[in-house]
């Protein structure tokens, strides 16, 4: 019966996080977007910089809860907990996205090129708008809460005025 019990709120926990994401996504002006892994991540190389930060992305295929379909998930590399300065690699934090791994993100809706979102992090304590929501990405374990944001970094904000 104990057993039982401890599934069970472990169960709510799991769903209060997912139902406490979607909220918050709402509130940053982002679309929310939760599933499963199904391929990832890939690096690809920056296409610009920014006073001498190269802005490189990882990329990551999710299976959407919501609609079924699968999107494009671009995620800035920049606003990883552990970016290195122009590397040419995935930081550790985004490298440990797994296939069958659940995501839930925030961010910003597009269909040129395919399906997907991109502005999963956050927006440098600017107010979201859906053009560039307060966005996120996060990791969840088969039990318990869901983890931190993996794009939460500000350390590169003044690239953009902030």
């Amino acid at each position: 019966m104990n057993k039982i019990l401890i599934a069970l709120f472990l169960m709510l926990q799991s769903f209060y996080a997912l139902a406490s994401d979607q909220s918050d996504c709402a509130a940053g002006a982002g679309a929310y977007i939760s599933g499963i892994v199904v391929s990832g991540p890939v690096f690809q190389a920056a296409s610009s910089t920014l006073q001498g930060v190269q802005l490189s992305h990882t990329h990551v295929q999710l299976l959407s809860d919501q609609d079924g379909q699968t999107y494009d998930v671009a995620i800035d590399n920049v606003y990883a907990v552990d970016y290195v300065l122009n590397a040419t690699t995935i930081p550790k934090s985004l490298a440990a996205i797994h296939v069958n791994d659940r995501l839930s993100t925030c961010g910003a809706l597009y269909t040129s090129g395919g399906l997907g979102t991109h502005w999963v992090h956050n927006n440098c304590n600017v107010p979201g708008t859906a053009a560039a929501p307060n966005g996120f990405i996060k990791k969840a374990p088969t039990r318990g809460p869901v983890y931190a944001n993996l794009e939460r970094s500000m350390t590169y904000c003044y690239l953009w005025g902030e």
